[in-house]
């Protein structure tokens, strides 16, 4: 079967861990070449370069960037050479997220401004970067990442929870105001994925959110990444402004 996106090149943020780094992979076997952003602080200092030997072996280019994605100048810098080394820049993938859980009585104002800046604010930079890009070109497409938490809210977790919910707003605006210039925006919303996030997680939170899904089963990162590349493709040509549960039923 015909590479899905040979020819183009994608950016994902936070590409190195979890459902970033399987994306990063996923684009790179359908035929793009990839940058990707990390931040250095969250990561064994070999974790962006096994990412970018993954993406070579696959007979892509790849390139590793560590870049804090609540900043707009660094996301404009990381953009503008993403264009330079690759000579053009056709996808966007918004996946950089963190979580800092707390009940509302004892969540401190930097846990909430942590969460807003890396997840929702992080998401603004980059579409707002590469805007005038897709615009000029006459197309691209973006994804960002979500949740069925900003779908639903949970307990302990406003902060990210109101960041998801964001996102998805986000999005949505964004798919008006970018498709008549051809760009199409979407967002996947996972459910319980195994990642070292989520491992990281009490026994109990994981057994409960485990008997909400419907299927017995967590997601893996490839399944969300999946998702993702398929909106990108031209098979999803038609598609924007839309939210993709990938959770195995765990919203129902």
């Amino acid at each position: 079967m015909a590479e899905r996106l040979n020819g183009r090149v994608a950016l994902v943020t936070g590409g190195s861990l979890g459902i970033g780094r399987a994306t990063v992979l996923a684009l790179a076997r359908e035929g793009a070449d990839v940058a990707f952003t990390y931040l250095g602080t969250r990561h064994r200092s070999d974790e962006p370069q096994l990412v970018v030997d993954g993406v070579k072996k696959l007979g892509r280019k790849a390139m590793a960037v560590e870049s804090d994605v609540s900043r707009y100048a660094e996301a404009v810098k990381v953009v503008e050479s993403v264009c330079t080394a690759f000579g053009r820049l056709d996808i966007l993938i918004n996946n950089a997220g963190i979580n800092r859980d707390g009940v509302l009585w004892k969540m401190t104002e930097e846990q909430w401004d942590a969460v807003i800046d890396v997840n929702l604010k992080g998401c603004f930079n980059y579409l707002r970067a590469v805007s005038p890009i897709f615009r000029a070109q006459k197309s691209g497409k973006i994804v960002n990442v979500s949740s069925i938490n900003g779908m639903r809210g949970k307990f302990g977790q406003a902060n990210y929870a109101a960041s998801k919910a964001g996102i998805i707003g986000l999005t949505k605006s964004a798919a008006r105001e970018l498709g008549p210039s051809n760009v199409n925006v979407n967002a996947v919303a996972p459910g319980f994925v195994e990642t070292d996030m989520t491992r990281a997680l009490p026994e109990e939170i994981q057994k409960q959110a485990l008997r909400e899904t419907a299927m017995g089963k967590f997601a893996t990162p490839e399944d969300v990444a999946e998702v993702i590349v398929f909106l990108t493709s031209d098979q999803a040509r038609h598609v924007t402004g839309e939210v993709v549960r990938v959770d195995g039923g765990q919203y129902l």
